[in-house]
């Protein structure tokens, strides 16, 4: 799915994605290396015509994992170490953009809004196709963890139990709205 459907469909949860992923300019990016074994990157997002895009550098290790498998983890960063500020992850595929018009149109939007150009052609752009979306947070004095997990919709509470443990998942709706609970 676009990102423009998760705004649609969980307003609140996009809403988040927007400030944990593309807020702070830059997010965290898992791809498979040629071994299998985990990459992570940082990226700069950019949201545009409904979909969150992903630029990276012409021939980067990175571009080239996405290109061979297109299979991605995007995290939002995390600052702080209570984890009251959540993680928003995103899992998905990335889809290669190699129009020159849309490789333009992106260009002159990360131009005007950031104030750097990639130069069409010289750049690799891809498209997240979102299969799904989760967040997970911390209450620093409860010890308690929320969990917000979409498609199919499921958020639950694991209240805090021990300095490093959560009990058993408890149902809990905070961030998807009542009509995704059918």
């Amino acid at each position: 799915m676009r990102w423009a459907e998760v705004e649609q469909r969980q307003p609140r949860l996009a809403e988040m994605a927007r400030r944990r992923l593309v807020g702070p300019g830059v997010l965290l990016v898992v791809t498979i290396r040629r071994d299998g074994s985990p990459r992570l990157s940082p990226v700069e997002p950019f949201v545009l015509d409904g979909d969150l895009w992903l630029s990276m550098m012409w021939q980067s290790h990175k571009a080239l994992d996405l290109l061979r498998d297109p299979r991605i983890l995007v995290h939002s960063i995390v600052t702080r170490r209570e984890g009251d500020e959540g993680e928003l992850k995103l899992r998905g595929r990335a889809r290669d953009e190699t129009d020159p018009q849309t490789q333009r149109r992106y260009a002159e939007a990360v131009a005007e809004s950031l104030g750097w150009r990639p130069e069409v052609g010289r750049f690799h752009l891809f498209a997240v196709d979102i299969e799904s979306v989760s967040l997970l947070r911390y209450d620093d004095p409860t010890g308690d963890q929320y969990v917000a997990t979409w498609p199919p919709a499921r958020e639950v509470v694991r209240r805090g139990t021990t300095a490093t443990s959560v009990g058993d998942p408890e149902e809990h709706w905070d961030i998807l709205g009542p009509d995704d609970l059918a």
